[in-house]
């Protein structure tokens, strides 16, 4: 099966474009909005919409595949590439990319990949946003052409062994961080709630008095709603506000989060992005340091690595550097979905959580993939994405989910073929 034609159509995003600089300086909230000036180049407000593009591959027997292109609500930061307008990358699409696929067979999705994850145009790799919609939409084509599931594409490339089994989802509340958990426990999501504690001043409290308070409203909450065999785990994203608070004092940000630990039992719990030093190689000799202060005081709360480890060769790093007990594998910073499922593969051959995530400003699409990669390499979590209002990030991951598990158990009986 041949490619006939690769076209593209603007699309918007579940989320929004945020200045995550601004935010940390103190931009004021107004309503939805950010009052205050940008700081990030590319930024028109510290807030603006999230823009996304779809990536058509006409096949030759007729079908459409799709993918899209997205990227992080937080762009441009933390060695990130640039804030991903439509109107800025849709003409290179159609006059750089479109004509190397147009009449390639679709044979592997896996040498397609490797193509478009190293592809320049003047010199320069294309944008991470444009790699991950296209590698996206090359994932569906082989899919279609071969009749099964994306899922089962990836498990025949990257030879595993396919054990068709639901990943545990992890729901995000945003900054309506109380009615949003309880959207979440009702609905039993595994993990929760994120919660986007992004300001010292606002949401973590200057000695983290705010976040130790949430945490313990968020477990009696767990209790009340949810019953004694609800068992979810708490995953917080700090961005870095706890260094901040507590000036990279590791030995105080270790003391602080075994108060979280006892604040959170009985429940596990995770913390994303506790310190953030500035650069890759300043956040895994950070992290280290801080995994080593906690070990001495037996602190048992999971630290998350997000930021500085974006692509698959700084995933790999942190690994390596025994820099964290989970690595948040942000989908869209690392390109081509190839490197996604590789992402995964590594962290759990050398024992670190593989937490499969992403973020609120990619698009429907974007997430139905992303839940046939976790199928098919089974990694610790999965994010419930796109948005911030619980329902439809997880309404979207669990019912893909559920549709291809079945299709695949279904095909393995011989009830389909």
């Amino acid at each position: 099966m041949k490619i006939k034609k690769v076209i593209a159509s603007p699309g918007l995003t579940g989320f929004y474009f945020d200045d995550q600089k601004a935010i940390k300086n103190d931009a004021r909230e107004d309503g939805f909005a950010y009052l205050g000036e940008p700081m990030t180049p590319g930024f028109s407000a510290v807030r603006q919409r999230g823009e996304s593009i779809s990536v058509m591959i006409i096949l030759e027997d007729g079908q459409v595949a799709y993918g899209d292109c997205a990227a992080v609500q937080y762009s441009g930061t933390g060695g990130r590439d640039p804030l991903f307008l439509t109107e800025d990358f849709i003409p290179r699409i159609e006059k750089y990319v479109a004509p190397i696929l147009e009449g390639r067979e679709l044979n592997s999705f896996r040498e397609l990949a490797y193509e478009i994850e190293h592809l320049k145009i003047d010199g320069k790799r294309v944008h991470t946003a444009i790699r991950y919609g296209l590698t996206q939409a090359l994932l569906d084509a082989v899919a279609r052409a071969r009749k099964v599931t994306m899922a089962e594409v990836i498990a025949e490339e990257y030879g595993l062994t396919l054990e068709p089994q639901p990943v545990p989802i992890f729901i995000q509340t945003g900054d309506d961080r109380y009615i949003n958990a309880d959207k979440g426990i009702i609905k039993r999501a595994d993990v929760l709630p994120h919660g986007l504690i992004n300001n010292v001043k606002t949401k973590l409290g200057a000695k983290g008095e705010k976040l130790k308070a949430y945490i313990e409203w968020l477990r009696d909450r767990i209790k009340q709603l949810g019953g004694d065999d609800y068992k979810p785990v708490l995953h917080i994203d700090v961005y870095g506000t706890i260094g901040l608070a507590f000036n990279d004092d590791y030995t105080a940000i270790a003391e602080y989060l075994k108060t979280l630990e006892e604040a959170a039992k009985p429940f596990k719990l995770r913390i994303e992005g506790p310190i953030d030093a500035g650069s890759r190689e300043g956040q895994i000799e950070a992290m280290k340091k801080l995994l080593a202060a906690c070990k001495e005081r037996d602190v048992n709360v999971e630290l998350v690595a997000d930021e500085w480890c974006n692509t698959l060769e700084d995933i790999k790093l942190f690994v390596d550097e025994e820099a964290c007990h989970m690595v948040q594998i942000k989908t869209p910073d690392l390109g081509g979905i190839n490197n996604v499922i590789e992402a995964i593969l590594y962290c759990k051959e050398h024992g670190v959580g593989a937490y499969e995530g992403g973020t609120c400003n990619e698009t429907d699409r974007s997430a139905q993939i992303c839940t046939n990669i976790a199928i098919a390499t089974q990694p610790t979590q999965i994010l419930a994405k796109p948005g911030m209002g619980v329902d439809e990030g997880l309404m979207i991951v669990y019912n893909e989910m559920q549709r291809v598990i079945t299709l695949i158990k279904a095909r393995k009986e011989g009830v389909i073929s």
